[in-house]
């Protein structure tokens, strides 16, 4: 794989990421993935948890659709909803920097407290 495309290939990625990212960045949106964790809703079904209008729990389904983390199909006259959980991967390999980072000033607090009682 030449130096290009490679190249390319960490800018998708990233590009990716950062859709994943925004898409967590709103309660609502945060809310919805929570809701689609118990399995498939139709839009209806998750407009009726929301005093928000369902025009904008489309907008926030269309948003987690193009980041990845929500499916859509229709059953019937139905369109279903899924969560795709895959795309968070990012988030958490993202946040094991930091849980390194606190585990090892935990500890490091832990030898200061019992070596100066």
């Amino acid at each position: 794989m030449s130096y290009h495309n490679s190249n390319h290939m960490v800018t998708i990625k990233r590009k990716r990421n950062e859709a994943v990212f925004r898409a967590i960045a709103d309660p609502t949106r945060r809310e919805i993935l929570g809701l689609l964790r118990a399995g498939e809703r139709s839009v209806g079904e998750i407009a009726s948890n929301f005093r928000c209008s369902r025009p904008a729990i489309s907008k926030h389904l269309r948003l987690l659709r193009s980041a990845g983390l929500v499916t859509a199909h229709r059953r019937g006259t139905s369109n279903l909803c899924g969560l795709n959980a895959k795309p968070l991967r990012a988030v958490n390999d993202w946040l094991q920097d930091y849980q390194a980072f606190w585990s090892e000033s935990l500890r490091s607090l832990k030898t200061y407290i019992e070596e100066n009682p």
